[in-house]
């Protein structure tokens, strides 16, 4: 089954710079390491259980030739940001094939892996959507077990106390129109909600200790922005963090203005970062002060 949002993936044209942007943001992140054959390397900002990945290409060349992800020359080339929302699976083979038996264009789950600058190697499996049903998801199940997985990044807390992933955000133009698809895919059903801060209709599907929510604006806001900047797509990241406070003082000392605090629910607040500052992504902080 699926068990949580396994980590998001920010996809920046430059990974040194992107480290530097979230490190100013109050995130521990770290050099991942490079995907074999494949082109590309990354940065990881490890949470508690599930992680901000940053995203790049160190070798153009290999990319053309090996990539499993076509068009990311262009996304990136066009600013870049959230270009996927992985969910992690404890069962991926069964997964694909409950997706399969609901009509779901899903390839077969291969085995992938990647080299830490400490060597460490960590493996996984992970299977991808086919063309009828190419939404920004993808699957995953670990191989190597989350406690060794944690050991490449070991500063925790992160300065800004983000302890896990709370929410990840899809802009579409119709909700209605949208959620046969995401259904299908996920298997399990939504709840709606409206988001006054966001200024949307939302479907929120729960995913264990966090949540995929669908949103279609209903006014101006940043899913309207998300929408005309960049068309339907993955948008925002929402983090947990302990202490609204200290993500707002890495933010101001990252020389960005003392940012809003709008009301969540049961005493808590939100603050946001602008994508321009966080490579390309709405980011935002939710928890007490």
């Amino acid at each position: 089954m699926l068990t949580r949002i396994d980590h998001v993936m920010i996809c920046v044209p430059d990974l040194a710079r992107g480290m530097d942007d979230y490190a100013r943001l109050g995130f521990s992140i770290h050099p991942g390491g490079v995907h074999p054959g494949k082109g590309t390397h990354n940065a990881i900002a490890f949470l508690q259980a599930d992680y901000v990945e940053l995203l790049a290409i160190h070798d153009r060349a290999e990319y053309l030739a090996g990539s499993p992800w076509p068009g990311l020359l262009e996304y990136i080339g066009a600013g870049g940001g959230l270009r996927f929302i992985i969910l992690q699976s404890d069962d991926l083979a069964a997964e694909v094939a409950a997706m399969r038996a609901r009509g779901v264009d899903i390839a077969d789950a291969t085995e992938g892996d990647r080299r830490t600058p400490a060597g460490r190697e960590l493996r996984w499996r992970a299977a991808v959507l086919g063309r009828r049903d190419a939404l920004p998801l993808f699957f995953i199940q670990h191989l190597t077990p989350l406690e060794e997985r944690r050991r490449q990044v070991p500063d925790f807390p992160h300065p800004n106390q983000v302890t896990r992933l709370e929410r990840a955000c899809i802009a579409v133009p119709d909700l209605a129109a949208a959620l046969p698809s995401y259904r299908r895919v996920l298997g399990i059903a939504p709840t709606m909600e409206r988001a006054s801060a966001l200024n949307a209709d939302v479907a929120v599907f729960p995913l264990g200790a966090n949540a995929l929510v669908l949103a279609q604006p209903t006014g101006p806001g940043m899913v309207a922005d998300a929408l005309k900047h960049h068309g339907p797509g993955a948008f925002r990241v929402l983090c947990r963090t302990a202490s609204i406070d200290a993500a707002a003082r890495r933010i101001t000392a990252a020389g960005l203005p003392p940012p809003a605090r709008a009301m969540h629910q049961a005493g808590e607040q939100t603050i946001e970062v602008p994508p321009e500052r966080a490579g390309g992504v709405h980011l935002g902080f939710v928890g007490p002060a």
